[in-house]
Formats: C-alpha cells, sequence, structure tokens
C-alpha cells in the first residue's frame, strides 16, 4: 500500500492516491501561463503550519526547490490558472490531505 498524490494541471485536480486506487480528488488553481506548475515527479519534504500569506492554512514543499502545495487566502482562484506555480488548494482540503500524507509522499504533476 503507498500513498501518494496525482496531479492534473490541465483538469485542476489533485487526486490523492493508494497504490491505483483513487481515495479522494480536491479542485486546484495551478501556475499561470507565465509561470507554470512544473510536470514531473517529487516529494514533499516539509510542511509548515499557518505559514506566512498568502500560503493560507499550510504549506506543503515540494522536492523541487520554491514549489509546494499550499492553502490560498484567495478561494476564487481555485479552478483557475493563477499561481505563480505553486499548487493551491481550499484551507480545509490542504488541513484534510496534509494530514493523510507523510513527509516522503510521492507526487506526480502532469498535464
Amino acid at each position: 500500500m503507498a500513498i501518494w498524490i496525482d496531479v492534473s494541471t490541465s483538469k485542476h485536480r489533485l487526486m490523492l492516491m493508494d497504490d491505483n486506487k483513487l481515495l479522494k480528488t480536491y479542485p486546484i488553481a495551478v501556475g499561470k501561463i507565465l509561470t507554470p506548475t512544473p510536470s514531473g515527479t517529487y516529494t514533499i519534504i516539509n510542511k509548515q503550519l499557518n505559514p506566512p500569506p498568502p500560503f493560507g492554512a499550510l504549506w506543503m514543499g515540494l522536492s523541487k526547490p520554491h514549489y509546494g502545495i499550499h492553502g490560498t487566502n484567495n478561494p476564487a482562484s481555485i479552478g483557475k490558472n493563477r499561481s505563480h506555480g505553486c499548487i493551491r488548494m481550499f484551507n480545509h482540503d490542504v488541513l484534510e490531505l496534509s494530514s493523510k500524507v507523510s513527509l516522503g509522499t510521492k507526487v506526480s504533476i502532469h498535464k
């Protein structure tokens, strides 16, 4: 049993997976055209509760420096291409996701 995260930037969705079984789908915001969310496979390397604005309720840093999965103080951006490359989630969703994944969790990002 391996928990991992699958991110589709074109569908604006993050899927929490257990091997090949879908556990939950979350709506997300991704990078703008000029600052796209990078495709690739990364891992969660840190977590910070109540980070400084504008990262919402929680920050989960990825192994690609300066990129992460985080909450937002602009919930209207969810479902759109609005970030500087990070993956934005509703605050309640990022808190729930963080409780289900640990450091070292694989994050696969694709179109």
